[in-house]
């Protein structure tokens, strides 16, 4: 192990800017797409960007086309798209280098990082994975994300375990925003570092660090990207609400057991009751089709209970699987020890009865007082965002803190429990990771654990 780079730079998690505008609008239908819908975009100046039997996508209209639409029989409601902005910072660490010397994927505590993994002692994920669970190929989970690392040489931790033929991408990167010498990039490809970090935390090869589960198949769905805003300027990681929601459709379409998305924001019920109604009708439908949709609760530190007019996004869909952050409250070295155990609240993690299922390692890492409070996981080798183009160059880690990386560890139990109680049953797989939770903090559901710390062992039945 060679440590290349220190420091500390700033990513963040998703969120809703006020008065953003994508240029498309959303289209619900009521009982499935129209006759010759396409045909009546195009009859007012516009075309269909992507089409679903529960809602559409299109570009190129104005006001009065969009008014044009909503009148259709069979038509819901029409609504202006808005984009993501990145907001809410959160403190990423360290890159470094493994040399990643030939580990057996089959024992995942010999990952080269392993030592500095508190986040998967914390669920007893290693306890599971002694007793020979350690994820199906027959499982698949669905990251709704920035895209995962696809380059010329794949990072080591994710190489055979991405499927990349079932992969979409419904937001673009501007490769104006990749700095240095031109390379090629698959259209899932992460150019941020987030969707990678969040996907090896799910399901890794352990040759640098641990995934929940080293078997679970992935699938890159591109809802977010490296763009620029409306000043020219590069943002590390944007899309729209009709690229998280076609992409939730996409999931469920292609039988993914579980989707995580680690993305999140809100914005104003007041105007917004069209928005509120979509992301609805598309989560029932993911639940119909028998995905689990695993959220992250975001990083605001804010009460869900006494948010007023605020719209969490997505922890207030239905059937969700809302989860806030956890971890250590100090650390002597990245590689411990903690004095104080894993499970204080992380102070940026938004919480609430009403909200928050379960919690999670999310990780506390701060400086010389917890330089171990980091949850570590693979670094795309495509990335382009300041700070971590260095990545390009090896199979390295990153370090993060965030609800961000808090939900992919529920995601990747999930992906277990699916071998448990069996495919298309995303209630049961909820009502597992709940009922077999630590109950940590206020007894019964509190507003920040939820109904606790998620636990790998006793939610497989090895306890």
């Amino acid at each position: 192990m060679k440590n290349l780079m220190r420091g500390a730079f700033v990513v963040c998690l998703l969120s809703v800017a006020a008065g953003a505008f994508a240029g498309d609008y959303i289209v619900a239908f009521k009982n499935g797409s129209p006759a010759n819908f396409s045909s009546t975009v195009a009859s007012v100046g516009g075309r269909v960007a992507f089409q679903h039997e529960v809602m559409a996508i299109v570009s190129g209209i104005d006001a009065n086309g969009a008014a044009r639409l909503g009148a259709l029989s069979g038509v819901a409601e029409v609504q202006a798209d808005e984009n993501f902005v990145l907001d809410d910072q959160i403190e990423v660490a360290s890159a470094e280098q493994s040399f990643a010397d030939a580990t057996s994927t089959a024992v995942p505590s010999t990952a080269a990082f392993f030592a500095r993994q508190w986040n998967m002692r914390s669920i007893g994920a290693d306890v599971a994975w002694a007793a020979g669970r350690i994820g199906s190929p027959n499982v698949r989970v669905a990251i709704l994300d920035t895209g995962i690392d696809r380059s010329a040489s794949p990072h080591v931790d994710l190489a055979g375990l991405v499927d990349y033929s079932l992969g979409a991408q419904f937001q673009l990167d501007n490769p104006a925003c990749v700095p240095g010498a031109p390379f090629t990039f698959g259209a899932t490809d992460d150019l941020v570092f987030h969707g990678t970090h969040v996907a090896a935390t799910v399901s890794s090869n352990a040759r640098a660090t641990a995934g929940v589960t080293s078997r679970v198949r992935l699938v890159p769905v591109k809802v977010l990207g490296l763009t620029t805003d409306q000043f020219g300027q590069c943002t590390a990681g944007s899309g729209s609400f009709g690229s998280v929601l076609s992409g939730v459709l996409y999931a469920a379409d292609i039988d993914a057991d579980v989707a995580n998305m680690s993305l999140g924001g809100g914005f104003t019920k007041a105007g917004n009751g069209r928005f509120i109604g979509m992301i609805n009708r598309v989560f029932n439908y993911a639940h119909r089709k028998g995905t689990l949709i695993v959220v992250a609760a975001g990083n605001d530190g804010r009460d869900l209970d006494h948010d007023g007019n605020i719209e969490t996004t997505y922890c207030d869909a239905p059937n969700t699987v809302c989860v806030s952050a956890l971890g250590p409250s100090a650390s002597g070295s990245v590689n411990g020890p903690w004095p104080n155990g894993y499970d204080a609240i992380a102070g940026y993690t938004n919480f609430g009865r009403s909200s928050i299922n379960v919690s999670a390692p999310g990780g506390t890492g701060s400086g010389a007082t917890n330089p171990g409070g980091f949850v570590y996981s693979a670094c795309s080798r495509s990335a382009a965002s300041v700070g971590l183009t260095i990545c390009r160059t090896g199979n390295f880690i990153v370090g993060a803190n965030g609800t961000s990386m808090a939900a992919p560890h529920v995601t990747g139990l999930a992906a277990l429990i699916v071998e448990n109680v069996g495919k298309d049953k995303p209630s049961q797989v909820k009502a597992r990771l709940q009922q077999s939770a630590d109950d940590l903090g206020q007894p019964g559901t509190d507003p920040f654990y939820g109904k606790g710390k998620i636990n790998a062992p006793r939610a497989l039945g090895l306890q």
